[in-house]
């Protein structure tokens, strides 16, 4: 069953620089943590049991990057990290704590800081070839996040090709950062390989580990997977898709945030707003994330800045996604 380009589109899950505490999951920032152990580490041989003590660390410790308000300095340390990580598992290949952070980390550097940047990319030929190192990046995302559900779900892979839907109902909270994260890996994945029909195919994979995660605990990451489902409800109704229930799981992901997180407005803007031609809701949806004060609430200022950066981009392509002629009114500077 074919996706519609625009939808698939718009399927990407928006990044999150915080991460959930102790049981849930290791920080984003923590990817400097892990590259700074390595270092310390790096006089000695490289051993299961260093690479279990730096990921506990990783584990344990709390968060670096979210509360920043460089992008770019985020952006040029983040892949050292990425490459530490690896090689830890490379050592120690079943650390949970590690493979979550593995996930994680390559999906949020993905979609921040290379799919964004090819959305930007004027050169249909450099934007092409950016968003094929994206569609890349979540598949290694991806990768890790299945390899962590195996851990306690063994065969779960496999499973979720025959019957997504009963392949995660044993899946516990414990492991419901390795749901959200790898349906967000796969799902952005599929946003970017719509040419690609096998892998276009696993879109109702993705939605079953997203309403897993969801079933869990809807308030994880401060309401992230509601906001995951506007996007992936946004799809046409013989995809299963509603429109009604999109705008529901937005309702919800501002009530849990308490408004204070640009990305429900970005999702459902770029989602059902483009989707109904509703120019005039698209722009009143991203002004409201521009009104967002990055500064109230600094442990999300990372992510406030570059989801207020990919509204700013949407309002100036505002006449390519439109096809009315109307005047727009004055976009914020």
């Amino acid at each position: 069953m074919k996706l519609d380009p625009q939808t698939l589109s718009c399927l990407t899950p928006p990044p999150h620089a915080r991460r959930t505490r102790a049981r849930n999951a290791p920080s984003a920032g923590r990817i400097a943590l892990a590259a700074l152990l390595a270092l310390a580490l790096g006089s000695c041989s490289p051993s299961k049991f260093a690479a279990n003590e730096v990921g506990n660390a990783i584990a344990r410790s709390g968060d670096v990057f979210s509360s920043d308000d460089d992008p770019e300095l985020v952006r040029d340390a983040i892949p050292f990290g990425l490459k530490t990580m690896e090689s830890l598992l490379h050592e120690s290949p079943r650390h949970a704590g590690l493979l979550l952070a593995a996930c994680q980390g390559f999906t949020q550097y993905a979609y921040a800081f290379v799919q964004m940047d090819a959305d930007n990319i004027s050169d249909f030929e450099k934007q092409q070839a950016q968003r094929e190192r994206a569609l890349k990046l979540y598949l290694r995302a991806r990768g890790y996040g299945l390899r962590g559900l195996e851990l306690k779900h063994k065969g779960i892979t496999q499973r979720l090709a025959a019957n997504p839907d009963s392949a995660v109902k044993d899946v516990t909270a414990r492991e419901q950062p390795f749901l959200y994260w790898t349906a967000a890996a796969w799902g952005s994945a599929i946003a970017l390989g719509k040419d690609r029909p096998a892998l276009v195919a696993d879109f109702p994979t993705v939605k079953a580990l997203m309403k897993r995660a969801l079933a869990l605990d809807e308030n994880f990451e401060n309401g992230a997977i509601h906001e995951a489902m506007i996007a992936l409800e946004a799809v046409p109704p013989e995809m299963g898709g509603s429109v009604e229930r999109a705008r529901e799981h937005f309702d919800r992901a501002v009530a849990i945030s308490n408004g204070a997180k640009p990305g429900p407005y970005v999702t459902l803007a770029e989602t059902v707003a483009v989707m109904k031609q509703d120019r005039k809701e698209f722009e009143d949806l991203l002004n409201r994330a521009l009104a967002i004060d990055p500064e109230k609430d600094q442990s999300e200022r990372l992510v406030t800045i570059l989801m207020q950066r990919k509204a700013r981009a949407l309002l100036a392509r505002e006449d390519e996604l439109f096809l009315d002629s109307g005047s727009p009114v004055e976009k914020p500077k």
